[in-house]
């Protein structure tokens, strides 16, 4: 490690092939503690190459427990996380509407680093078990319109760096790695990312894929449709900027949809939103999410008619009642 940490001291970068080896390495358990935390540490100080990102993510899925799904055409929401915004679990909750709405969802998780409550440890409060059984993940997907993937039982190497990141809080290059390696291997994929940098080096690694994406960025900074301001939404087809009014009718203020202080209150704050009890900005926000999530499926040809599909699940409790049948499995 001292080797390659004097390397990248002189402002040097790596291949795709040496990024691969170092992780895969990470994966194996060669570094210590001290060590991963410099190397991290330096991705925090300058921009990640696409070809380091393109190494990393070979390893990642190399070495990751893949899950067939069945030939389940799924969709996985995800944000890169890292925004320091510290919102409820707006992306978990998009699954269950376009599950409540037909869609197939594999959802990649991992618990909160850079954030109180992450994906993870929602789902774990409120009773699911985390799972690498096939059978088990494609019953739920069949019968629940969704599973979740919790990223350290796929990835070996995620689990090494856990206690690190957990230390350090604060976003890493594995915050962009998250959204690469859905072990299901996502055919439809929405990602939120924290700036533009980082949505056109998604926009560039996607479109080398046959994945049917949209990529969101709020311009003000969010890792996800927010609607407290405009979202720059980039698809296969090209990039735009939308108002908060054309994706989810009006605009919300930050507060509005703020996370809570503990994981327990972000649990309290997901089930009555899933309920259909959360306040207009919550549900705005999450409907919109979804709305993108079930425009990626291609469930209906416009924007809108997705929009009024989210509406409809979440508000004819179709959302919830996935969520229920999804907790009866466990």
């Amino acid at each position: 490690m001292k080797k390659i940490l004097n390397y990248l001291f002189e402002h040097k970068t790596f291949s795709r092939e040496g990024a691969k080896e170092i992780l895969t390495n990470i994966s194996k358990g060669v570094y210590n503690e001290s060590e991963l935390a410099a190397f991290m540490t330096v991705f925090l100080m300058r921009s990640i190459t696409i070809e380091e990102l393109l190494g990393f993510r070979d390893a990642l899925l190399e070495l990751c427990v893949p899950i067939n799904l069945d030939g389940h055409a799924v969709l996985d929401i995800v944000g890169t996380g890292g925004d320091g915004k510290n919102t409820f679990n707006v992306s978990t909750l998009s699954c269950f509407i376009v599950a409540g709405a037909g869609g197939k969802v594999a959802k990649h998780g991992n618990y909160g680093v850079s954030s109180i409550s992450g994906a993870s440890n929602v789902m774990e409060s409120v009773g699911y078990k985390f799972k690498a059984d096939q059978g088990k993940l494609t019953q739920e997907v069949e019968e629940a319109g969704i599973c979740f993937l919790h990223a350290p039982l796929f990835h070996p190497a995620l689990k090494n760096v856990a206690p690190v990141r957990r230390q350090l809080g604060v976003r890493t290059f594995f915050n962009m790695l998250g959204p690469l390696v859905n072990p299901a291997f996502a055919d439809h994929q929405l990602i939120g990312v924290y700036s533009l940098e980082m949505a056109r080096i998604y926009n560039y690694l996607f479109q080398q894929t046959d994945k049917r994406f949209a990529i969101v960025h709020s311009l003000d900074g969010y890792d996800e449709i927010s609607l407290t301001g405009d979202t720059r939404i980039i698809t296969n087809k090209g990039e735009q900027d939308w108002t908060p009014e054309a994706l989810g009718k009006r605009k919300v203020h930050p507060e509005d949809i703020y996370g809570g202080n503990s994981i327990e209150e972000a649990a309290k704050i997901f089930m009555k939103v899933l309920k259909g009890e959360g306040s207009w900005a919550q549900h705005s926000v999450v409907m919109a999410n979804a709305a993108m999530g079930l425009f990626c499926l291609e469930k209906y040809p416009t924007y809108d008619e997705c929009f009024q599909a989210a509406v409809e699940s979440l508000e004819s409790g179709a959302a919830y009642r996935s969520f229920q049948k999804l907790i009866a499995l466990q």
